[in-house]
């Protein structure tokens, strides 16, 4: 069966098609179709059934194309899990939403469904909670919605904070004063922040204590007013921890709470906060919850697989049970 697309300008072609045709042989190699461009249209053969996804892939491809998206590997590999899920309509959801431009002028927007929502949910509630799994970009877009909103002048603060619970290794054994010792924790906080402001100016925020980035010990008998508060890795807060961290928030604040339940580095008899907040606060107004899943993972396309497999791995022991 032959399936045809016309495409009206070169640039869309040249874009869909990728450097070295990269995007269209990942199309072809999916799908088990060819795909031809002959006098302004795409020429698409191969089983009827292939054939379709194909058209419903390159359709969405377009949109996005159309949007001023770079069409890229990951785009390709995204619109394929739509189609085959048939959600390939909603691509039109992507639309030009930019959350806030880096230091180095590069815009920051949400790349799949499940970060657009998140994003949305952030600008609606006052209280969001993201789970999902490493690469989902929690920390990144709640950071850059913390910038874009102190650019505004809707907070006077940014704060944001951790659990220091070590991932297999020990705090105590690390050189140098206390915040010398909690600052590794933090690091993917600061590249964050780094990014979006570049070093000097958040140098400049950090002296004027219009940015904060500490513990999350150090929140404890403070009420945060006007401030952007980012709570990350949230799966390691015990549930006191939880509860004392979102009652500090004040008039005027946000609050963005990010986690990953499979990753939990809390000793086994310690209840995850993360889990049971998920579980208290679902229902209630003013706050979002957003689950976000390997298919908004927007790093290398072996993340995804790792996360896949882990997954099927811990439910097969499950079952097993």
């Amino acid at each position: 069966m032959e399936q045809r697309i016309s495409i009206e300008r070169m640039e869309e072609t040249v874009n869909i098609f990728g450097s070295f045709d990269e995007n269209i042989r990942l199309l072809e190699s999916e799908f088990h179709v060819s795909v031809v461009n002959r006098d302004g249209e795409l020429r698409i053969t191969g089983e009827p059934e292939d054939t379709m996804m194909t058209a419903k892939a390159i359709s969405a491809l377009l949109t996005l194309s159309s949007k001023g998206e770079n069409i890229n590997e990951q785009h390709v590999r995204y619109v394929i899990g739509l189609c085959r899920s048939g959600q390939e309509d909603r691509i039109s959801e992507l639309t030009q939403d930019v959350i806030c431009i880096t230091s180095k002028g590069r815009p920051v927007k949400p790349k799949t469904i499940g970060q657009k929502q998140y994003v949305d949910s952030i600008e609606k509630n006052t209280v969001t909670i993201g789970v999902g799994p490493a690469g989902t970009g929690k920390t990144y877009l709640a950071v850059a919605a913390a910038v874009a909103a102190f650019r505004d002048k809707q907070v006077n603060r940014i704060i944001l904070t951790r659990p220091a619970v070590e991932a297999g290794e020990r705090l105590g054994f690390l050189p140098g004063d206390l915040q010398s010792k909690v600052d590794p924790y933090l690091r993917p906080l600061y590249d964050a922040l780094f990014d979006m402001l570049g070093a000097e100016t958040y140098q400049k925020y950090v002296e004027r204590g219009n940015i904060e980035v500490a513990p999350l010990a150090y929140m404890r008998g403070r009420t945060l007013d006007d401030s952007f508060i980012i709570l990350d890795e949230a799966q390691n807060t015990s549930r006191e921890q939880m509860k004392m961290f979102l009652t500090r928030m004040g008039f005027g604040s946000k609050v963005v709470i990010t986690g990953d339940v499979t990753q939990i580095d809390l000793p086994g008899d310690k209840p995850s906060g993360l889990k049971e907040a998920v579980r208290v606060l679902k229902n209630v107004e003013g706050i979002g919850l957003c689950m976000l899943t390997d298919q908004d993972v927007v790093r290398h396309v072996m993340v995804q697989r790792i996360i896949k497999a882990y997954a099927d791995f811990e439910a097969a022991k499950k079952n097993k049970k």
